[in-house]
C-alpha cells in the first residue's frame, strides 16, 4: 500500500528504486506484504481502473519478468486475497509458485504459544500442550491474543502469574465474546433454569451420540453477543484439518443442535418451548439442505447437486430440475431433521436423571467442566447410544472422553 500515492508515477518510481537497490545487493530477497493493495485485477475500479495503481502494477510486472533479468533476486509476496490478484502476476516467471500457509496444527500451536508465553510468568500447572489441544482452528494471531488477554486478566486481579482460570477465560472471550456484566444474576431463576436445561440437552446428546466431538465445557453465563448459554465442543484435529465430515457425523450434528429445544419441550412442555433455539434450528435447516442438495447424502435424490431455483416469469421456478425433484429434496430434508429429532429425544428421554442433575449443577455453579460431566455420566451409569453402558470394558473407547479416567 505504500507504493501508491496521490501523485501519478510515484508508485512506479518506488518499484524501480527497490529493484535497483536489490540488484546492487544481490543475492537478496524482495518481500512485498499485502500485495493485493497494488496487485488487484486491472480495470476493476469504479471508473474502469486506478491509473496510479495500474502503473505501479505494470512496473512490478516489468521488473519481475521484463527484458532485463534479475539474477540473484527472489521476489516473495503475501496476501489473504489470491482471488483478486491480476492474472499476469501469477504467470510463469513471476509469482508462479503458490504456498498456502494453513492454520497451525497441534504441535504448531504449542510452539506458537511457547513464543508468546515468553515474558509472561505462568503458574506451574499451566500446560501449553493442553491449551493447544483446546484451541483447534486458532491462527497464530488468535493464540497471541489469547496469551495477552490472559495476562491482562491476571494483572487486573493483582496476580503475578497467569493461571488456568485466566487462560480459560481468554479462550472463551476469543471464541464467543465477553461475559455479560452481572452474569446469571441478570436473569430470573426461571430463565436460568430454562437455559440450564437447554444447554444440558445439547451436552447430553453430544456426549452420548456416536461419532461426535468431545464436550469441553458447559456454561449458562450469558455473553455479550446475545448467547444465553453455551456448550463447548472440541472438534477432532484430523477432521478439522481435512475438512471432511461423514454422513453419520452430520446427522449427529443435527441431533445435537436439536437437543436444547428437546430438553425444553420435555421439561416445560411444547407450549413453553422458547425462541432460544432459533439459531440451532437455522443451523439444522442449513446442514440438512446441504446434505441433500450439495453433498449427495440422500438415496432418494441421488448423488447430484440440485441448485436452488430462482424465480422466473409468471411465478415459475427457473431451475434445471423439475418440480418433482425439488419436492423430493424438501421431503428428504424434512426426513433428516425428523430422524435426528427422534434420535435426540430417545437419548434425552433415556437419561432424564442425568438431565436434571446436570441442569441443577449448572444453576448452582454456572459452569460444568469436562471432568465433572464425565463423572456425572459414570455416576448415573448412562447409556451411550446403542453401545451399552459406561463402565463396561468393551465400551471404553466409546466414551466421549476416552483420555480421562473413569474414576477421578
Amino acid at each position: 500500500s505504500e507504493f501508491v500515492e496521490m501523485f501519478v508515477g510515484v508508485g512506479a518510481s518506488r518499484v524501480r528504486d527497490i529493484f535497483a537497490q536489490a540488484k546492487k545487493n544481490s543475492p537478496c530477497i524482495i518481500f512485498i506484504d499485502e500485495i493485493d493493495a497494488v496487485g488487484r485485477q486491472r480495470g476493476s475500479g469504479a471508473s474502469g481502473g486506478n491509473d496510479e495503481r495500474e502503473q505501479t502494477l505494470n512496473q512490478i510486472l516489468v521488473e519481475m519478468d521484463g527484458f532485463d533479468g534479475n539474477p540473484g533476486i527472489i521476489t516473495i509476496a503475501a496476501t489473504n486475497r489470491v482471488d483478486v490478484l491480476d492474472q499476469a502476476l501469477l504467470r510463469p516467471g513471476r509469482f508462479d509458485r503458490k504456498i498456502t500457509v494453513a492454520l497451525p496444527d497441534f504441535k504448531g500451536r504449542a510452539s506458537i504459544l511457547g513464543v508468546h508465553a515468553r515474558g509472561k510468568p505462568l503458574e506451574p500447572d499451566v500446560d501449553l500442550e493442553a491449551i493447544s489441544r483446546r484451541t483447534p482452528g486458532f491462527s497464530g494471531a488468535s493464540l497471541e491474543n489469547l496469551m495477552n488477554e490472559a495476562a491482562i486478566s491476571a494483572a487486573r486481579l493483582g496476580k503475578s502469574t497467569v493461571g488456568w482460570d485466566e487462560i480459560d477465560g481468554a479462550v472463551d472471550r476469543i471464541m464467543v465474546g465477553l461475559e455479560k456484566k452481572g452474569g446469571t444474576s441478570t436473569l430470573s431463576a426461571r430463565q436460568n433454569e430454562l437455559v440450564a436445561y437447554h444447554e444440558a440437552g445439547h451436552a447430553i446428546v453430544g456426549a452420548l451420540i456416536p461419532d461426535y466431538d468431545q464436550v469441553q465445557k458447559i456454561s449458562i453465563i450469558p455473553r455479550s453477543n446475545g448467547a444465553g448459554g453455551l456448550t463447548f465442543f472440541a472438534p477432532q484435529e484430523a477432521r478439522l484439518e481435512a475438512g471432511l465430515y461423514s454422513k453419520q457425523y452430520l446427522e449427529s450434528q443435527l441431533a445435537v443442535a436439536l437437543g436444547g429445544r428437546l430438553a425444553e419441550e420435555l421439561i416445560f412442555g411444547e407450549d413453553f418451548a422458547t425462541t432460544g433455539a432459533s439459531n440451532d434450528i437455522e443451523q439444522v435447516a442449513n446442514i440438512a439442505k446441504r446434505m441433500v442438495k450439495e453433498w449427495g447424502m440422500s438415496s432418494k435424490v441421488g448423488t447430484v447437486v440440485v441448485s436452488t431455483p430462482q424465480q422466473g416469469g409468471f411465478m415459475q421456478p427457473k431451475s434445471p430440475w423439475g418440480l418433482k425433484k425439488l419436492g423430493d429434496c424438501d421431503a428428504e430434508v424434512e426426513r433428516l431433521v425428523n430422524n435426528s429429532y427422534i434420535k435426540a429425544k430417545e437419548i434425552i428421554s433415556s437419561n432424564m436423571d442425568l438431565l436434571h442433575h446436570l441442569s441443577k449443577t449448572l444453576v448452582d455453579q454456572e459452569v460444568v467442566s469436562a471432568e465433572e460431566f464425565i463423572m456425572m455420566q459414570v455416576q448415573f451409569n448412562v447409556k451411550i447410544a446403542d453401545y451399552g453402558v459406561i463402565g463396561q470394558e468393551r465400551n471404553r473407547e466409546a466414551l466421549p472422553f476416552n483420555d480421562l479416567p473413569l474414576t477421578l
